[in-house]
């Protein structure tokens, strides 16, 4: 009987469920083929939209700048200053008699106008005074005119000489020195009249008062050095700025041929306008500290929307520059010392030297350009001198405003 001899495994057998290298790769062909196609149409697509762009062009980093049309008209020249609000007159009433308050008749921070009562002290002494020093002159004049009459009599004697002749020169002097004394009389009597005025203060000027410092009761004294009322004239009212020593020579021709410039007030902000008024003056000298003089503008203040000692922005209207080339203030650039802009020519820009004549608010007034010639307003960091752009977007810019052409900036 033959035996059959079957040899042992050498190598040991895979664990049940861990797949064989083979099928590995099997399992990742479908990822594998799914990626590939998707880098497939990536670049198809990279391509097509490379051939339906211009040589040149990048379209996805290509910014859009806005532009404006230079135009001829108009523009205003001003000097800008920081001023302070200051009253024409500010009166600090002091008491001029001693005495008891008996009567207040302001509201604190209310206006009063000229003549309006404003403070009573107690009359009675000076009334006292005043009653006395009118007896007085009453017996004085009696005195007076009983000497005039032994005047008259001792002349008539005298001429007849039934009288020495001294006796009669007597009676001359006697007169004269009855008169002096009804004089003075007369000017204790005024003198009690203003003591009693006194008594009774009004407003001097019309104004708004101040906060108040006395009351009822209060006991006032003649001399003292704090005040009892204070006023301050608010219509009108002024503002004081200080204009630098440069600007002087231009503002003098002229104040010499128009009667007044034109002077507004803005808020701390420069966003309100808060009055309008005129130049009133100047000073007489230039402050050497600072090389400014000081102009003193007027202003009717009818809304009272000026308040003394605010500090606020004053514009004076120097002159209006007439028929001038006129583009955005955001057009002009600097390098260094020198102004220039950016002009649009046959699809680049080119920088072009400007003079800045003037300046107002979002306008600039410019030399070195030509009416109806485009200059980018916007994207400066990305152009320079000579750069080809593309129009993307053009729309004619209004007559003082600027324009809303969107221009493509393409690399060099």
């Amino acid at each position: 009987m033959s035996t059959s001899y079957i040899p042992e495994e050498t190598t040991n057998p895979q664990p049940s469920g861990v797949p064989t290298g083979r099928s590995t790769r099997r399992k990742f062909w479908p990822l594998i083929l799914a990626a590939a196609l998707i880098a497939v149409v990536i670049v198809a697509l990279v391509r097509k939209h490379k051939s339906a762009s211009p040589a040149g062009e990048n379209p996805l980093t290509t910014p859009n700048i806005r532009t404006a049309t230079v135009y001829r008209g108009n523009i205003a020249e001003y000097i800008e200053a920081l001023g302070t609000v200051t009253p024409l007159a500010t009166v600090n009433l002091y008491s001029q008699v001693s005495g008891e308050v008996i009567a207040v008749h302001y509201i604190e921070g209310k206006i009063v106008r000229k003549g309006d009562p404003l403070i009573d002290i107690d009359p009675r002494p000076y009334e006292a005074q005043l009653q006395e020093d009118q007896g007085q002159l009453e017996r004085d004049q009696a005195v007076l005119k009983q000497a005039e009459i032994d005047l008259a009599r001792y002349k008539e004697a005298a001429a007849q000489d039934a009288v020495a002749r001294q006796t009669y020169e007597d009676q001359v002097q006697t007169v004269e020195q009855d008169r002096g004394t009804v004089k003075n009389d007369l000017g204790q009597v005024e003198y009690g009249k203003v003591q009693l005025s006194y008594c009774h203060l009004v407003a001097p000027i019309s104004g708004r008062v101040g906060l108040r410092l006395v009351d009822p009761g209060n006991v006032v004294f003649s001399g003292g050095s704090n005040p009892i009322v204070v006023i301050t004239q608010l219509q009108p009212i002024t503002v004081v700025f200080n204009v630098a020593e440069d600007d002087l020579n231009k503002v003098r021709s002229e104040v010499t041929h128009r009667e007044a410039l034109p002077v507004e007030t803005y808020d701390r902000a420069q966003l309100k306008r808060l009055a309008i008024g005129k130049l009133l003056t100047l000073d007489n000298q230039v402050d050497t500290s600072t090389g400014t003089i000081r102009f003193r503008g007027q202003f009717d203040n009818a809304d009272l929307a000026l308040f003394p000692n605010q500090f606020v922005n004053a514009r004076l209207l120097v002159q209006t520059l007439q028929d001038q080339l006129v583009i955005p203030a955001a057009a002009v650039q600097h390098n260094g010392v020198n102004a220039f802009v950016y002009v649009v020519r046959e699809g680049s820009v080119h920088l072009q030297p400007v003079d800045e004549i003037a300046t107002e608010g979002d306008d600039a007034a410019v030399s070195g350009l030509h009416e109806g010639d485009v200059v980018a307003v916007t994207g400066f960091d990305k152009i320079q001198d000579g750069t080809r752009i593309a129009v993307l977007n053009t729309q004619p810019a209004a007559k003082g405003a600027s324009g809303d052409s969107e221009i493509g900036v393409v690399g060099q």
